[in-house]
């Protein structure tokens, strides 16, 4: 992105809000001015900012925000307002196709495949074509995306299996109520775990502030890192693995992305309880 459309002279407004957001500014660095227009690092990343407390700087080249992260386990309700004329990028790769997105407020959309839509390998790219059009001249041919466009995504040979399976999963989306269905579904599933920490009396806590918390990364603590780690023992004793938190965060962590089954939440909530009836 910043290759393409960080022009020389210019900078980039980023809005911080955790680890992808992190690595973003450090690759855009490479190429020109960085504005961090929040930053989340202030209160650990729990929470995504409003309108209010994002300060843009004055005619960024564009301003760019991660809509779900997946580490501290939050997730943007709304499209961040930008001024006037500004383009809006967009990396939802954790929680593309988990809910509508208004495609319209953006000028690129860009998301790994391998959480929702099918396995690593492809990459799914949304641009306004006029954006698009706004690019650095001279890039590397397989680095500028007017000619990946004009060749319609078959500039090389294309990923195949992984765009095949992308299908295969789009179909799947479909036949199971679209986006509107998926946002019902996710929504039904991350509410069964959140309930479960909300109703512990206290002894889980989640890591996200309540109106931020995201559908696809449940973070939440028990109360010390002894707890956790036998959290994480009992439940895999259980057939429930991938529950310790990320590095940067500690604590635990549930994902649930699309194809995680509902049965999943309810049976990782009930574990909860008795965990929490067991050690509180």
């Amino acid at each position: 992105v910043p290759m393409n459309f960080l022009p020389a002279g210019s900078k980039a407004d980023y809005i911080h809000t955790g680890v992808w957001t992190k690595k973003a500014m450090a690759e855009a660095k490479t190429q020109g001015e960085v504005h961090v227009a929040f930053d989340g690092a202030k209160d650990n990343f729990a929470h995504i900012p409003s309108d209010d407390e994002i300060e843009y700087s004055e005619k960024p080249a564009y301003a760019y925000y991660c809509v779900n992260n997946t580490i501290y386990g939050t997730e943007w309700k709304h499209v961040p307002k930008v001024p006037a004329g500004v383009p809006l990028i967009a990396d939802p790769s954790s929680d593309m196709f988990s809910r509508p997105i208004d495609v319209d407020k953006h000028a690129l959309i860009f998301a790994g495949a391998q959480k929702n839509l099918g396995p690593a390998g492809a990459t799914l790219v949304i641009i306004r074509k006029d954006f698009m059009e706004t690019g650095r001249k001279g890039l590397p041919v397989m680095l500028d995306y007017r000619p990946l466009a004009k060749e319609q995504s078959m500039l090389n040979t294309p990923p195949c299996f992984s765009i095949y399976v992308v299908g295969l999963v789009f179909k799947w989306i479909l036949a199971n109520g679209g986006l509107e269905g998926m946002a019902k579904r996710n929504e039904e599933k991350a509410k069964i775990v959140y309930d479960a920490i909300d109703n512990s009396g206290g002894f889980y806590r989640g890591v996200a502030r309540a109106d931020s918390r995201s559908l696809m990364n449940i973070s939440f603590l028990t109360p010390n890192p002894e707890l956790d780690a036998l959290f994480v023992k009992e439940a895999l004793a259980h057939d429930m693995s991938g529950l310790k938190g990320h590095r940067s965060a500690g604590g635990l962590r549930a994902s649930v992305y699309n194809a995680f089954p509902k049965k999943g939440c309810e049976v990782l909530a009930e574990f909860m309880a008795e965990f929490a009836r067991k050690n509180g």
